[in-house]
């Protein structure tokens, strides 16, 4: 690929700008806050959209930093590229209102649509994160983000399936974590309601045992009351018999003691008669009144403790007062038996069909089988989508750190032998067999040798060669590997954009009789 030419309709601080670009090395010369940034996110935004934050985060993106100062409602640009032997033209209106994007090959006339991917086929596949990290490297920010790893980790996987960028393991794995995710959430949730069932079944069933419970014990009392009162009965009708022979003599006892004997009446008239004999007048009728009121007294007395003689044995038997509970009927006692038994074995059945479903919830359902099995096939191809990609990967960081170390035995004139890019791409050097980390490097050779990653990553991410976009990125480079890095793109890619304050990169290409294209931004 190569960009031809970029048109600034209104973006940032230009307006109806226009700069040609050429193969080869082209350096964009300008003073600093002249818009070479500018431009680099131009490019950018060209290929990927701009995307307006939210909230706090808007104040200082993308967005708002390049919206035209002039006319802000006008915030659009064009870019022509070659690609494939054939010419394109992009352009974009990036205004939030106003927003989108054409796409046109001018060599066939053929209307292309961004929305459904023509610009990603034409870009390799290359996403935003990769082109940050490989042929882009904007100012002050040469060192990779961990995005290029999980670019790594994708491509590794890809390469395994197709040989072609056509799965995004990422998304791939955030997918089935999701979708992991989503069946915890329903197991969980469906658990939660059987164990709410669970509880609303003990609860019935503990109110139904104690109804069987209580029903039992109802029906062993009835049972115990009935048996007591057959019993009774059958004793009452002997004793019934008994008292119907005892009666006559019972009239007879009781006739005697309401009867006052005849002695008692003529010893009372003895006494009457002989208190007027013996006793002179006038006392003797007084003692005579005394002796008949005593008389009548006596008599009186008799005849009421006759009727308050306490009955006799049979007598008490035939007079006793029947208790409550024996004045209900036999039949009803045998009819409450019935009916306990109804109500009985009606709550003992209810209370098997509760013990039922219990067991029933205590096993594994068909529903939970599937379940299982489903989160058990997540769980497994997330396993194997790593694992396969480890391996992938561990082969394609052997190519990785080939190629790195190639280019950064030439670019520091053999002076480090080999780049490895370890764990997640971390960078360690060797040099005559020593590992050096980067950590302890100059800041030059630790630019370079971010610089071998990006390009070496590059090769081998891009299915075509990309430009490379290089914003102020030799700043910390002495002269001669300066002069050795620019020989090395001259030499291995076809357009190279250096965006620089300085004239360090032209009076090298001049030296080495390098031809490139001048742009005074």
């Amino acid at each position: 690929m190569k960009i031809c030419n970029l048109l600034l309709k209104n973006f940032g601080k230009f307006q109806g700008r226009e700069i040609e670009l050429k193969e080869g090395i082209n350096i964009l010369y300008g003073k600093n806050e002249s818009g070479k940034t500018t431009l680099h996110s131009f490019i950018r935004g060209m290929f990927y959209g701009i995307e307006r934050g939210r909230g706090r985060a808007s104040v200082n993106d993308t967005y708002m930093m390049y919206e035209p100062w002039d006319n802000a409602a006008y915030y659009s640009g064009a870019l022509r590229l070659e690609s494939g032997g054939k010419i394109f033209w992009i352009e974009r209106n990036f205004d939030r209102h106003t927003k989108k994007a054409d796409l046109v090959c001018e060599t066939d006339g053929e209307q292309l649509s961004v929305e459904e991917g023509d610009l990603d086929m034409l870009l390799g596949g290359l996403s935003s994160s990769g082109f940050d990290n490989t042929v882009s490297i904007g100012q002050m920010k040469v060192e990779t983000g961990q995005s290029l790893d999980a670019e790594f980790r994708n491509y590794a996987m890809n390469y395994y399936q197709s040989g072609a960028e056509e799965i995004n393991l990422e998304a791939a794995l955030n997918y089935l974590r999701e979708k992991q995710k989503s069946l915890d959430q329903q197991i969980r949730q469906e658990m939660e309601k059987r164990q709410e069932k669970r509880e609303r079944i003990e609860q019935e069933s503990s109110y139904v045992w104690r109804d069987v419970h209580r029903l039992e014990m109802e029906r062993e009392h009835l049972d115990e009351e009935l048996h007591y009162r057959e019993k009774k009965e059958q004793e009452r009708e002997k004793e019934q018999n008994s008292s119907q022979n005892g009666h006559s003599v019972v009239e007879e006892l009781r006739a005697d003691k309401w009867r006052v004997h005849p002695l008692e009446i003529i010893l009372f008239i003895v006494l009457v008669i002989g208190s007027f004999a013996l006793i002179p007048r006038p006392w003797n009728y007084l003692v005579a009144i005394v002796i008949f009121l005593a008389c009548g007294l006596y008599i009186w007395n008799r005849m009421k403790v006759g009727k308050k003689q306490e009955k006799t044995e049979p007598e008490l038997i035939l007079e006793e007062i029947t208790p409550e509970e024996e004045k209900i009927p036999l039949k009803k006692l045998a009819w409450g038996i019935e009916r306990i038994d109804a109500d009985l074995k009606e709550k003992r059945i209810q209370y098997d069909n509760l013990q039922e479903q219990l067991a029933e919830l205590d096993e594994i359902s068909g529903e939970f089988q599937e379940w299982d099995r489903k989160r058990e096939a997540f769980v497994l191809a997330q396993e194997r989508l790593k694992a396969l990609s480890q391996t992938m990967q561990e082969q394609l960081e052997a190519r990785l750190n080939q190629r790195a170390s190639q280019i950064i035995q030439e670019i520091t004139n053999g002076h480090y032998d080999r780049l490895l890019a370890e764990d997640h791409l971390h960078l360690v050097l060797l040099s005559k067999g020593k590992r050096v980390p980067v950590e302890r490097v100059s800041r030059g050779t630790l630019e370079q040798a971010y610089f071998a990653l990006r390009m070496a990553a590059g090769e081998m991410l891009l299915e075509e060669e990309m430009p490379v976009i290089l914003d102020d990125t030799f700043v910390n480079y002495d002269d001669e590997r300066l002069e050795r890095t620019l020989q090395w793109l001259v030499k291995n890619r076809k357009q190279v954009l250096i965006f620089t304050c300085q004239k360090r990169e032209e009076q090298v290409l001049l030296e080495r009789g390098i031809a490139f294209h001048k742009v005074i931004v």
